[in-house]
């Protein structure tokens, strides 16, 4: 069975791709378990400088795969979910190699951890970006970790309530993102040209710098967010948001005072 996460090394880094297009490279178990062993592959390379993440496929990440999460508790299964989803984002700002995200697709719930979890990013002009997680009943509670860090405290409030969908030059303006390229390829090779002249030790040093404090997040907030993103998973409320948008109909909450019964 072919690997849900591509790796190759090039030029000092390690390329980790997702390569699930079929699922919208929906965080699957499989899927996981590949970033985590190409990360530790990166970090074990003497050769290697940075790490760069990117896609095959139209979407960068569609957020978690929920055809994975099946059979026991539904309440227990969420909390082991959302416990794995901030391990990996943990591993994400934990790991001593500068980590490029390089998007050019569609970033959903989960991915949007995964952006806010590398160090530089570059979207190019096919990038949308949405939290839509209020409008299914649920909030992005664990990537609320590695996301609000990065955004302006105005462009969270927004986005994360309203569920709005934004560009790449939008997010490029809140912060999300370092650079909205439309030339992605060329905006990577100078992005690695120049993190291959920092020397290992220095970057590991200078990035810890930056993570340090994302870092006391995780440590204070990452068992009660996962706890809180269990509890609204298996609420009524998510039932509906989560039935609604498997059946492209809105949600009982959305629909208009005038659609309803007399």
């Amino acid at each position: 069975m072919d690997s849900p996460v591509d790796y190759r090394v090039a030029d000092r880094a390690a390329h980790l791709t997702l390569n699930s297009p079929e699922k919208r490279n929906a965080l699957s178990p499989a899927l996981v378990g590949a970033l985590h062993q190409g990360l530790r592959d990166a970090v074990a390379d003497p050769e290697v400088r940075m790490v760069v993440i990117g896609h095959t496929g139209g979407t960068f990440c569609a957020g978690a795969d929920l055809s994975a999460a099946t059979g026991g508790d539904p309440y227990e299964l969420a909390v082991d979910r959302a416990k794995e989803m901030a391990d990996l984002l943990r591993a994400l700002v934990e790991c001593p190699l500068p980590v490029v995200g390089v998007i050019d697709g569609h970033v959903r719930a989960g991915g949007m951890g995964l952006v806010g979890a590398c160090d530089i990013v570059v979207a190019g002009p096919k990038s949308t970006f949405a939290l839509t997680e209020a409008r299914i009943g649920v909030a992005p509670a664990i990537i609320s970790m590695t996301l609000l860090p990065k955004l302006s405290p105005r462009a969270a409030h927004r986005y994360f309530l309203t569920g709005e969908t934004f560009t790449a030059a939008k997010a490029h303006e809140m912060g999300l993102v370092t650079v909205a390229a439309t030339d992605v390829v060329a905006e990577l090779a100078t992005i690695v040209d120049a993190l291959s002249k920092g020397s290992p030790r220095g970057l590991a040093a200078t990035k810890s710098l930056t993570t340090a404090s994302i870092l006391r997040g995780f440590d204070r907030d990452a068992q009660r967010l996962s706890e809180d993103s269990a509890n609204l998973f298996v609420s009524d409320e998510a039932h509906e948001g989560m039935l609604a948008f498997l059946q492209k109909r809105p949600p009982k909450w959305a629909e208009s005072a005038n659609d309803g019964p007399n």
